[in-house]
């Protein structure tokens, strides 16, 4: 049997309300959103590449955007020694595995996990433990609008590759 990405049901975010269920609802839409372009699809057709000599897929939006998601919440903001997952930044869309799909959808799902618990009792106005390369603090508040930003970019390309690889369009 071939695996297929399984059907993502999204939640609204909020409407109104507090600075931080806001932003935990956009971001949490903007991960269904990434997993909703690829339910149905096999292995195979996740790792489909946009166009020669670019290597963007799908499946490499999944693994780049793990370690997206451990970077800047485990790794930089609770300062966890941790190893990115897939190696590098080119590693996540170059080295995709059409028989690896399950287990890197099952691995973006975990880390989501780790990182909604690395953070739920931070403060936005908490700053990173480790700071990036340019030596400036973020705040989690700045993490969280980042990462909106990150996931809408990629969910734009996430459409474009979709519509690539069955003709399917939508939100």
């Amino acid at each position: 049997m071939t695996w297929t990405a399984p059907p993502v049901t999204r939640a609204d975010e909020p409407f109104t309300g507090p600075e931080r269920p806001n932003l935990d609802g956009f971001l949490d839409w903007y991960r269904g959103t990434l997993l909703s372009k690829c339910a149905g699809l096999t292995g195979e057709q996740l790792a489909e590449r946009a166009v020669p000599p670019s290597s963007l897929s799908l499946l490499g939006l999944v693994r780049h955007m793990t370690d997206v998601e451990r970077a800047w919440f485990r790794i930089r903001f609770r300062g966890e020694d941790l190893p990115f997952r897939y190696g590098t930044h080119a590693a996540g869309f170059d080295e995709t595995d059409p028989a690896r799909a399950a287990e890197d959808f099952a691995a973006y799902e975990a880390e989501i996990e780790l990182v909604r618990a690395a953070v739920a009792d931070a403060s936005l106005d908490d700053e990173c433990a480790v700071p990036p390369g340019d030596g400036r603090g973020r705040s989690l508040r700045w993490i969280f609008t980042h990462m909106i930003e990150e996931y809408a970019r990629h969910c734009g390309h996430a459409d474009l590759l979709r519509e690539r690889v069955d003709g399917v369009t939508g939100d």
